[in-house]
């Protein structure tokens, strides 16, 4: 999803529905390297229980971005 960033506008983060330590976020970024350009990589990775879905079972897009809407907010005082 796409969430506010100070610099870019808006950037990048994935949300990952896994058991935890399912995930290395590390090792995630490392496979990302031989798949995708650096610059569609995204800015954070976020590993979640579970995913927001609405009654038909679809991700809340809206509800993650929402929850994730201060991750890149600068420090107080900047």
């Amino acid at each position: 999803v796409g969430v506010p960033h100070p610099d870019l506008g808006e950037a990048a983060v994935a949300v990952l529905a896994a058991d935890p330590g399912g995930v290395d976020p590390a090792e995630l970024r490392r496979r990302l390297d031989a798949a995708l350009a650096r610059y569609k990589h995204p800015r954070h990775v976020e590993v979640v229980d579970d995913l927001p879905r609405n009654a038909m079972g679809k991700v809340q897009k809206a509800a993650l971005r929402e929850r994730l809407a201060g991750l890149f907010a600068p420090p107080p005082g900047h």
